[in-house]
């Protein structure tokens, strides 16, 4: 399968089920608060799997944190007796490393759906401060069997055990880097934030079928300042466009478009900088992908 594949086939009239297996934050755009506006505008009929609480992201020095981890058994439960389906199972940020183990139970219940992987870690070759190397050792089991995986750099390093090689990476070494994400056992790859300082961004989509060498390139203009919850409005707009059923390359282009003009957004809103992305001006470009 390459990239100019799909990984769902879309029936005009069904609304497909998504979990989203990833924390809340009540104060800043990420995680939850952005998976669920942006699968549904997709078309998605998106289930929350809350991993943990928190009052706000992580990059403001104040916030809560509570780990959800003692509820999920008993919320998974509920969910089979109510004989919930699932066409996909989207994970991102997990409140510990119990957690690997409670999507690795959708896995086997629902074998059929896909299996979106945003192994959330990290940025700019740190850890965010919840993770601990235990929780990042067990995120990486769920590499082996990704329908998708999407990770950035800092990701992709720590999932293949490789040093943080910086955000300029050559052809060269951005194939190298693919094939050691594909070896991991991922079918398909999305590496995300290849900045060269040309200004372009650039994500490369690679699958295990075709390998590394026939990865294709995504290149985007960079805009001059960095907004928190990009990447998860990126990983999140490429699975509602998945779902919608276009290609990989095709999702990860509507993705990025998706994010920058969100980012433009954003930068009129106040206090951005804190904030996060603001992309609410911009979900009818996902909306028209099924519409």
């Amino acid at each position: 399968m390459s990239t100019t594949s799909t990984l769902y086939q879309r029936e005009a009239s069904y609304i497909p089920r998504v979990a989203a297996v990833h924390d809340m934050c009540g104060y800043g755009k990420c995680s939850l608060t952005a998976a669920i506006p942006i699968l549904s505008a997709a078309g998605c009929d998106v289930c929350p799997v809350p991993t943990a609480l928190l009052s706000a992201h992580t990059k403001y020095e104040d916030f809560t944190f509570h780990d959800t981890t003692e509820i999920l058994s008993g919320y998974l439960d509920a969910w089979r007796q109510e004989d919930v389906a699932l066409d996909g199972v989207y994970s991102g940020f997990l409140g510990s490393a119990g957690q690997v183990a409670i999507i690795q139970r959708l896995y086997r219940e629902y074998p059929k759906a896909l299996r979106l992987v945003d192994p959330v870690m990290g940025d700019g070759g740190k850890m965010y401060p919840t993770y601990t190397t235990e929780l990042c050792q067990a995120i990486t089991k769920l590499a082996d069997g990704a329908d998708l995986l999407m990770p950035n750099l800092t990701e992709a390093s720590i999932l293949t055990g490789r040093p943080y090689p910086g955000q300029d990476l050559d052809d060269g070494l951005v194939t190298d880097w693919l094939q050691a994400l594909l070896d991991l056992g991922a079918k398909h790859v999305v590496l995300k934030g290849i900045d060269r300082g040309d200004g372009k961004i650039r994500n490369y989509v690679a699958s295990h079928e075709a390998g590394a060498g026939a990865r294709e390139e995504l290149v985007h203009d960079r805009l001059p300042y960095m907004i928190h919850g990009t990447g998860d409005a990126f990983a999140s707009a490429m699975c509602g466009a998945l779902m919608a059923g276009k290609t990989l390359a095709q999702s990860a282009q509507v993705a990025g478009a998706f994010v920058r003009h969100a980012m433009e957004h954003t930068r009129q809103q106040p206090n951005f900088e804190a904030r996060g992305v603001s992309f609410e001006l911009d979900l009818a470009e996902l909306t028209g992908l099924v519409g």
